[in-house]
Formats: structure tokens, sequence, C-alpha cells
């Protein structure tokens, strides 16, 4: 197997086959993230992608799940890659399925027969980063994509049977924005029609632009007890009309929490409200391992 730099992938896929079909991340310019900095996007030739299918089907004798790196492989044609997912059907037959990175873009672009056509092929779902609800803070952090439009490629990859995998980042928003990124998210949550939505924490690198924001004081990150009043008015502003699974467990998280919504959104509630409470239940700076 042959890895490029760094590569990354989703939490709920630490136990898939990881296959760098693309190198990076075509945007690479959100001030928050220090992923790929460093590194010039590319996608990998066919041959090199099919030569890793081949030395892992060797190696195991069972792969359930596969996972297409980098940073938003989906920005492939619809025929490049049913072409790879062609050739991890033929290899791994028992694979159950197959995710991948992408912006809101790359879904967008593609026509509904031809996301019905991936997932027919095995994607069963993609990962997106939304980051927050906020039209003002994906502005500052330079996302360059907007509720609406990563909103809408939810709905579009839903509605074609490709599970969508949403991202948001708790203080993303910073003490100055902190309500407004907490209502907007929430709001989003409801709206967009996501199978599922993850909380995490926001942790700066040294490699991140906006570590300098913070060092310069032009940026103030939320304390523990602010995160927990944010991730409060997230969950109060969650009215989601479908079912959605809800995770709140990563290890940058102050609170793990997990549930379905809407169905138990009164019980995350009330696990917040407890924190907020009693502050022994907030993890401590050391167990988040960051």
């Amino acid at each position: 197997m042959i890895y490029e730099g760094n590569v990354y992938r989703p939490p709920s896929e630490a136990h898939s086959l990881i296959v760098q079909a693309t190198v990076g991340c075509t945007h690479n310019g959100c001030t928050f993230c220090p992923m790929y900095k460093g590194e010039r996007f590319r996608l990998r030739p066919f041959e090199d992608v099919l030569d890793d299918f081949k030395e892992a089907r060797a190696y195991y004798s069972h792969v359930g799940r596969i996972f297409l790196a980098d940073g938003d492989a989906m920005c492939m044609t619809a025929g490049k890659l049913m072409r790879i997912l062609g050739a991890a059907k033929e290899l791994f037959p028992e694979c159950t399925r197959v995710g991948i990175y992408s912006r809101a873009a790359h879904i967008l672009r593609k026509s509904d027969a031809e996301l019905a056509a991936l997932r027919g092929a095995g994607l069963g779902i993609v990962y997106i980063g939304a980051e927050s609800g906020s039209p003002e803070v994906l502005r500052r952090v330079n996302k360059g994509e907007t509720p609406d439009e990563i909103a809408a490629a939810v709905r579009k990859a839903e509605s074609q049977g490709i599970a969508a995998s949403v991202t948001f980042i708790s203080g993303l928003g910073g003490s100055e924005l902190k309500e407004e990124h907490a209502v907007e998210t929430g709001k989003m949550i409801s709206y967009m029609g996501a199978s599922y939505v993850g909380l995490l924490t926001l942790v700066l690198s040294p490699e991140a632009p906006m570590y300098d924001d913070e060092r310069s004081g032009r940026f103030t990150q939320l304390t523990p007890a602010e995160a927990i009043d944010e991730l409060e008015i997230i969950l109060e502003n969650a009215n989601c009309a479908s079912e959605s699974i809800f995770r709140s467990n990563h290890a940058s998280n102050w609170l793990s929490l997990k549930g379905t919504l809407p169905q138990e959104k009164e019980s995350l509630l009330r696990q917040v409200r407890n924190a907020k409470a009693n502050a022994s239940s907030i993890r401590a700076y050391w167990p988040r391992g960051l």
C-alpha cells in the first residue's frame, strides 16, 4: 500500500480499508484546518489505486468497508469513480459499503442519475464538513461554501440513497459569534435531512492559519463551560423532521453525547443541563489526548 502525506479518515471508518484515490484537498483554504497544508492536490492514477486494492486483497481475508481518501475524492468525475468502485466490487465482493469525503460542490455538480449509479456501484456514505450553519462563520474561516449549498448537497445525496454524515465544529465562531453559530447550526441540522450529524470541538494546530488569529487576540476560543452552553443552544434549535443520528463523542468534545434526533432530543438536553449543573461530568483537558 502506498500512502502519500498525512492520511485522514472519519472516526466511523476506523476499521475500513483506506485507499487514496486523490492526494490532498481541492480547496485546502479553511483557516481552521491544517490537514493538507503544504500538499498539492492531485488525482492518483487508476492503476495506482488498483495496485493498492490488489495488495490489500492479498493481505486481508475480509474487507467489510472501504474508505476512499483524501480530502474530497468525490471531486472525480462519476466515470472515474465508477471505475474505482467497480474494481472494489470485483476484488472485495464481501464489502458492504464504500465511503468518501466530499465538498458540497462536487455532489451538486453530479446529476441524480450519476449519484444513483454511484450508489448502485457501492458508494454508501458521503462525509461532508459543514462546520457551521452560520454564513458569517463560514465566510470568516474561508470555507468557500454556504450553508444553503451544503444543505442542498446533503439532500441531493440522501435523495439518491447515499447517506450523508455531516460534521459541525463546536467553538468555530469563537466567543464573538457563539450564539449565532449555535442557533444557525441547530437550524441547519433541522432542515438539511442528514442521516448522521457529528459534532467536533475546535482544536487549533500551529499549522492552521486560525492559530495566529488566536495568538494575536483576533479570535477567542470558548471555555469548556461556554462550549456546553453552545451545545445546549444547538440542540434546542435542532428540530428535525426526519430521523438523524447525533454524535458528540469525539475525543475533542467536552461532553460525550449520542442519541437520535428528534426522538431523543429531550434526553440529550437533560444530559447537557446536568453537565452545566455538575461540572465533574465535563471532560478534563488531559483525557481528551489532544
